[in-house]
């Protein structure tokens, strides 16, 4: 079940990056997407690109970034694409977005949501680096996870899209919800995955330790 999860997780980071660098890299600009929002792209281009790229960095780097093998294995390797997805992709993606979330399509409510989304994504960034300069690996791993919930709201963007325009509902009224919808669930059940987690692994060791406790007083 992990495996597959695991390959989902792939497919969908690196299909999105791959359809970000044909959309930005071989299409004129603002094709694929909404009239009013290719004009906001044609009046900021070194903004769109520039969060665009960045975000290719983040979602191709991400997902190794939680590979066992690759952090027990080939730690350099892990560390360097870390500051690479952190200081690229998070940094410069994060910077950027917030710079074209006042731009966004949809008003107000799309305006805040990106900005929100940026700042948060920034923020984690900088509390999973921080983190790892004092060696606080768990807690690094925590601020990592959280951290990618947020890189996957390109994701979840490009996916409740098409959705929304299949059940019919009008994209200037969709857009202002996905701006939130594409990363306020990701967070939240990155949150939960990760307590469930650290319970199952809280509740292991202490009955192991009982275990251990039983067998010296047995002794």
């Amino acid at each position: 079940m992990r495996s597959i999860s695991n390959g989902l997780l792939y497919f969908l980071t690196l299909g999105v990056a791959g359809y970000a660098v044909f959309a930005y890299g071989f299409l004129p600009l603002g094709s694929l997407v909404h009239p009013d929002m290719k004009a906001n792209f044609l009046a900021h281009t070194t903004g769109i690109y520039t969060h665009a790229f960045a975000s290719v960095v983040a979602l191709t780097l991400g997902p190794f970034q939680f590979s066992t093998h690759l952090r027990q294995q080939h730690t350099n390797v892990h560390r360097w694409l870390g500051r690479t997805y952190l200081a690229v992709g998070v940094f410069v993606g994060g910077s950027s977005g917030l710079y074209m979330s006042q731009f966004a399509y949809g008003g107000f409510m799309a305006t805040l949501g990106f900005a929100a989304l940026a700042m948060l994504w920034l923020y984690t960034g900088l509390c999973a680096y921080l983190a790892i300069r004092r060696r606080a690996i768990v807690e690094h791993r925590k601020w990592m996870v959280r951290n990618f919930s947020l890189t996957f709201a390109a994701v979840m963007l490009r996916l409740y899209l098409p959705v929304s325009m299949a059940a019919g509902v009008e994209f200037s009224l969709a857009y202002p919800v996905i701006a939130w919808l594409c990363w306020v669930p990701n967070l939240a059940f990155a949150e939960w995955r990760y307590n469930i987690a650290h319970n199952n692994a809280f509740n292991t060791g202490a009955q192991k330790q009982r275990s251990g406790l039983r067998g010296r007083s047995g002794s």
